[in-house]
């Protein structure tokens, strides 16, 4: 099913269930392992990791340091055990990896939607610790960063401000 569909965004219903509105197959089917969760927490928790998962995944690698600082991000949120983190976040790289250029402005823009402003500088800051997770934050997860930054509603300068944070991680200003 497709994450147009799990928003409620796309054609037809989804698997002969109604879902609500911000509902896609990323954020359900992560959703789906924290069922002890009120389900607006849950779909919160979806779609947060999977913003992680896209900018871990911005350079087509997530390697073992960004999986490790979405799970420390992951902890922070929510109080769920080891498993439910490691789950969760396998889930979100797997589905990131899957249906990256299809999904995420749709994830990330329903995730403005079901958040704070605080909330969402939360998530941008989150997002630079897992891009610097492995000592440089690439080219392209530079790029993905600016992207998300705005679709989460941010000016470029409140961007820039938490970017300049990070400036020794940037590729472009370390030495080769």
């Amino acid at each position: 099913m497709s994450l147009l569909r799990f928003l409620g965004l796309g054609d037809g219903p989804t698997e002969g269930k109604n879902h609500g509105r911000g509902e896609t197959d990323t954020v359900r089917r992560i959703a789906s392992q924290l069922e002890r969760l009120d389900a607006q927490t849950a779909k919160y928790l979806a779609a947060f990791s999977y913003v992680l998962a896209r900018v871990a995944n911005a350079d087509l690698e997530i390697d073992d340091a960004e999986t490790e600082a979405m799970a420390r991000s992951i902890r922070r949120l929510a109080s769920l055990s080891d498993g439910e983190v490691s789950l969760v976040v396998e889930i979100a790289k797997s589905q990131a990896r899957i249906l990256g250029g299809t999904e995420n402005y749709v994830v990330t823009r329903e995730f403005r939607r079901m958040s704070t402003a605080q909330q969402r500088a939360e998530l941008l800051q989150c997002l630079y610790a897992v891009a610097a997770a492995d000592g440089t934050i690439s080219g392209a997860e530079s790029a993905e960063l600016v992207t998300i930054g705005q679709e989460l509603g941010f000016t470029r300068a409140e961007a820039n401000s938490l970017r300049s944070q990070y400036r020794d991680k940037l590729a472009e200003f370390q030495s080769k």
